[in-house]
């Protein structure tokens, strides 16, 4: 039996654009990211510097203990007067259902509720995305209602699924 990989969180850098440039140039991974899929390394380098130069705003690269980046995930933004943010992840195919979305997920409530001292994450998913939300279910996220035509992507309106978490919804993290 293979030993469980453990990933661990680091900040993105340019220097990881090749490797996101294989997923996010895969319209499977692009799917549900408000983004069309990427035809260059170029661009996946703006959007790391987009990303990096973003206010209230931290985005991390997903690591394997190996040195394999897998995704990347993060805070899109945070609102310190009301204690909350918002999280986005994603990652490659080739990595998908091995649990490494979980333990990025569990980092990231971590680092909200302990380092940033949120009171509440929260994730907007298009109500298709089954995977996203059983992942933020099983995380211990609430289902909160549906934000109507909240989104814009190629012209048409899209509903998300809001969910959050609060700190007092769980005292283990």
């Amino acid at each position: 039996m293979s030993k469980k990989r453990t990933i661990h969180l680091r900040p993105i850098s340019v220097s990881d654009a090749p490797a996101l440039y294989h997923f996010w140039s895969d319209p499977d991974v692009t799917a549900f990211m408000n983004i069309t899929p990427m035809q260059s390394v170029e661009q996946a380098e703006e959007m790391i510097l987009y990303l990096t130069q973003l206010d209230h705003a931290d985005r991390y690269t997903i690591v394997l203990d190996d040195g394999t980046i897998v995704g990347t995930c993060g805070f899109n933004y945070r609102d310190t007067a009301n204690q909350r943010g918002e999280i986005g992840y994603e990652i490659g195919k080739d990595y998908w259902r091995n649990g490494y979305m979980s333990q990025a997920l569990y980092a990231l409530l971590e680092k909200g509720f302990h380092t940033l001292a949120l009171n509440r994450i929260e994730a907007k998913v298009e109500p298709g995305n089954i995977p996203s939300r059983k992942l933020l279910e099983k995380a211990g996220f609430h289902e909160e209602g549906i934000l109507r035509q909240y989104e814009r992507m190629n012209g048409a309106f899209l509903d998300m699924v809001m969910y959050s978490r609060l700190r007092s919804d769980d005292t283990s993290i």
